[in-house]
């Protein structure tokens, strides 16, 4: 299904009903999300907070379909099913290193846009064009081994913003970063959020970068804390 003929689709962005996912088996079995329900809906901006373990980074693996539940259901009544989610509607800024080593900079952020159909010169301008808005445009030419893991993680939130994803989740992506410039890197996807009426998830630790997100969720022992009315019905 093409980015277009999901956006027809009307409904939640995303949708957890009791989902849990356990890893491993028997004794050695490690439970990160138990029951969980959520939605997700187009413009909602949430910060997604908890200690280290609570299971942030598994929920947002889950609503993103990289992993699937061990109970209950993920859907994404919006955007089609999990073969329709990459690359276009949703898209994610992981917390450790994303760049492909074998491409440059500029070739790491115009990947998204050339899978989608975009030409070649087209897809290598809007990505330089999201590398100056992170304040990164002079590492176009740059391979992913020569330059900083801050400069890395800020070409990794380009490379989202530049397909402009109707969902966007970010799992601590200010975490390579000093304060400033992590302040820069969400600014600029929470920018990107409104101007599209994309939804953005941000799991933090940062009570500041958390504070700028207007919806607040917590997780605690792999339980999220979210409003009631907010979870899907079946």
């Amino acid at each position: 299904m093409s980015t277009s003929t999901a956006t027809e689709r009307a409904g939640p962005l995303a949708c957890c009903l009791h989902v849990s996912h356990t890893y491993g088996h028997g004794s050695s079995a490690t439970v990160a999300v138990t029951d969980t329900s959520c939605e997700i809906r187009p413009g909602e901006l949430i910060a997604l907070t908890g200690p280290s373990g609570s299971g942030k980074t598994t929920l947002l693996y889950l609503l993103a379909g990289l992993d699937r539940p061990t109970g209950g259901t993920v859907s994404w009544p919006a955007l089609g099913g999990i073969e329709d989610l990459r690359p276009g509607p949703i898209a994610m800024v992981f917390q450790g290193p994303s760049l492909l080593p074998p491409l440059t900079v500029l070739e790491n952020v115009a990947l998204p846009l050339q899978l989608l159909g975009s030409p070649e010169p087209q897809a290598l301008a809007a990505a330089a064009a999201a590398l100056e808005r992170l304040g990164i445009g002079e590492l176009v030419a740059k391979l992913p081994e020569e330059i900083s893991g801050g400069q890395a993680q800020r070409a990794a939130v380009a490379r989202v913003l530049v397909s402009r994803p109707r969902l966007i989740l970010a799992d601590e992506p200010t975490g390579q970063l000093d304060h400033e410039n992590g302040l820069l890197a969400v600014g600029v996807l929470i920018e990107t959020a409104r101007e599209t009426g994309a939804a953005l998830v941000v799991s933090t630790h940062d009570p500041e970068i958390a504070a700028s997100l207007p919806e607040q969720w917590q997780m605690a022992d792999g339980r999220l804390s979210v409003r009631e009315e907010a979870a899907c019905s079946s």
